[in-house]
Formats: C-alpha cells, structure tokens, sequence
C-alpha cells in the first residue's frame, strides 16, 4: 500500500532527496483511479525500495493539487530531490506504466554514479574506481557503473576496460562504447605494432598512438589528423575512428575537443 500523504512538504519533497517518489493524485469518486492505484502499489512492492509511493487524496488536498496543477485525475508524478521529473495522466495499462517508471525512476546507485563520473572528470581516478567498483559488487550488471569504470581503467588496463562494456547494446551509450573499444584496440597495436600495414604514415600512425596512451590528447589529435591528410583511410579509417574516440572521452566542452573539432572536419574534407 502507498503512503497516504498528510504532510506533503515532509512525507514527499524532504523525502524524495534520499528516495524517489511517485504520487498518485486520486479521488474517492474517480473511477480510473481505481483501476490504476492497484497497479502502482504492486509495482511499488515490486521495486523493492527503489521508489516509494506516495497517494495524495485530492478532496482532502485541494491545495496540494492545485500547486501541482491537478486538472484531472489519476495524476501521477515522480518527485527526485523535491522537484516533478517525471508524470502522466490517466489510467495507463501496467505495461505502458512500467515503461514509464523504466524511464524516468533514476538508478538506486545514480548518486554515487554522479559522484564517481565527477571524480573521473577531474581525474581522481583511483576514488572513482573505488566507489564503481562497489556499485558493481553489489549490481554486476549495471550499465552505467561498467561504462564509467572502463572509462576510470582505460588507459591503465585497457583490455580489461574492453571487457566490461562486452555485451551491452544500448543504444544511448553507444558512442561511448565505441570510444572505448577504438582506444582498447589500438592499445592492442601499440604492443603488435608488425600488425599495422606498411605505409609511409605508418610511423606517425604508431606515435599518434603512443601519445594516446600516455595521455597526451593534443600530440596524438596532431599527429591522427596529420594521418588522415595524408593516407585517410589508412588501418581501416583508424585516425578518423581515433580522433572521434578522444573528443567523446573528453566531451564536446573540453577545451582541446574544441580546438581539435574543426581542424579535425576540415582534414576530412579537403
């Protein structure tokens, strides 16, 4: 059974920083109400934590409903550090409600997952590969902690890190699956390097490599782009594949993805 709200500032907003809350707006007289409010309370004891439900009866809290903008019911709204991110209207069939709470419910490590990707962004590696690691002791299969720990090991153990993101097929963390598996695979040249065809680019293909791994983003952009200028296509269109890795793993606002970006498409077009 849901929580039946009496103080709503207390019981859904200070609550909803620790927990989400889904509540459901509802009246005695309303008939879908009726039909939906059984499929939330067993979705909710289906959750196990993850969410709390909340049911706010709008007879009894006129005030409430017309804060929220209840114009018809049943209303339900997702409430994530005392603010709606998430609602519908209506009496929704349980597979459609479910979608729904697949969307907008975030994850019960999304905090910790905030805090590690934080982490990573200022290079604090070791801390975050700390708290991913125990996010995926006690969730294996969790998506955004194996991406973000691959992430957090790429360059110290790079086939490890290709490992983790084996298997996933999400469509939204595609581009920076491929990133990792690009930086993954050319860590693997780096130690075959017989491997890469002969060319004369070949020798500044090799040391776009090296400075990939040491890290040293801006010598390995020059020295791909200098690649692509001259032998596009060269490993199987290598470059291209490797200065897109790089402006992911960096993100669109760093300064050297800004830098790089349009030397980057002009050495693709010319």
């Amino acid at each position: 059974m849901g929580l039946d709200v009496r103080d709503f500032k207390k019981e859904v907003l200070d609550r909803s920083y620790e927990t989400p809350v889904l509540v459901d707006f509802w009246a005695e007289w309303c008939g879908p109400c009726r039909i939906l409010g059984p499929i939330l309370e067993r979705l909710a004891q289906e959750a196990n934590g993850q969410w709390q439900l909340a049911k706010v009866n709008t007879e009894e809290h006129p005030e409430v409903a017309m804060e929220y903008g209840i114009r018809s019911i049943p209303n339900v709204k997702l409430f994530v550090d005392g603010k709606v991110a998430g609602e519908f209207v209506g009496a929704l069939p349980e597979a459609m409600v479910r979608q729904w709470l697949k969307k907008f419910v975030p994850g019960r490590y999304q905090k910790q997952l905030a805090q590690a990707e934080q982490l990573l962004v200022r290079g604090e590696n070791d801390r975050a590969q700390k708290i991913l690691e125990n996010i995926l002791n006690s969730d294996p299969q969790n998506v955004e902690g194996r991406i973000l720990l691959a992430r957090t090991i790429l360059f110290r153990e790079p086939q490890q890190a290709a490992r983790l993101v084996e298997n996933i097929d999400e469509p939204r963390h595609s581009e920076m699956i491929e990133a990792i598996r690009t930086v993954a695979r050319l860590a693997s040249l780096h130690l075959e390097p017989d491997a890469l065809p002969a060319s004369d680019v070949r020798e500044t293909y090799r040391e776009a490599i090296r400075a990939l791994l040491a890290r040293d983003f801006e010598r390995a952009l020059q020295s791909f782009i200098t690649v692509i200028r001259t032998d596009r296509y060269y490993d199987d269109d290598g470059s291209r594949k490797a200065c897109i890795a790089i402006f992911k793993l960096l993100g669109e606002e760093h300064e050297i993805t800004k830098e790089y970006r349009r030397e980057f498409s002009s050495a693709l077009y010319v």
